[in-house]
């Protein structure tokens, strides 16, 4: 038998803000943990309790910038609008043979500013701001394949392009 090991990497990206390039402007991205909201379960005459996914726990987005930008921070000042954040990077596939593949990923993100501090200064250190974004569209594709794709807003999730949510929205009308 034939042991073949791959290896995934990323090592870097770039985000874009409402379609502009931010090329070396962000120092870090921490896009949103999926969390699923579980209900549990217990009734006469189980032998035991069982949680049942109910729906997706609020997503964060956060975004450390290396400096002041001005087209970030109009973007940030206003919580009423929501913006498109896109990150890519390339995924590399290392085996005995060297990377033996690059592939493309993409995440989507329709998010809204709520947090935007005005950063600290310090002599001789650079300003670093911090932001954080409540998320309500999040999508991933690797490839050009879909992984998943959720808006809490419009009850859309999608897992490898199957419509997970169809008979619920069908169920209550939506």
């Amino acid at each position: 038998m034939v042991n073949k090991i791959a290896i995934n990497r990323v090592t870097n990206a770039n985000i874009y803000l409402d379609g502009n390039s931010l090329l070396g402007r962000a120092e870090e991205l921490e896009l949103p943990q999926i969390k699923h909201k579980m209900a549990e379960h217990k009734a006469l005459g189980m032998v035991g309790t069982a949680e049942f996914f109910s729906g997706i726990e609020k997503m964060e987005a956060k975004v450390k910038w290396a400096s002041f930008y001005s087209e970030v921070m109009r973007e940030a000042v206003n919580p009423f609008k929501t913006v498109r954040l896109q990150a890519r990077a390339s995924l590399e596939t290392y085996t005995g043979q060297g990377r033996t593949a690059e592939v493309p990923v993409v995440m989507m993100l329709t998010a809204a500013f709520k947090e935007f501090p005005l950063g600290t200064f310090k002599q001789h250190e650079p300003a670093v701001v911090d932001t954080v974004l409540s998320v309500y569209y999040a999508s991933m594709a690797i490839d050009g394949n879909e992984i998943f794709e959720i808006d809490v807003l419009e009850n859309i999730y999608k897992v490898a392009g199957e419509d997970v949510l169809a008979t619920y929205r069908l169920n209550i009308g939506a």
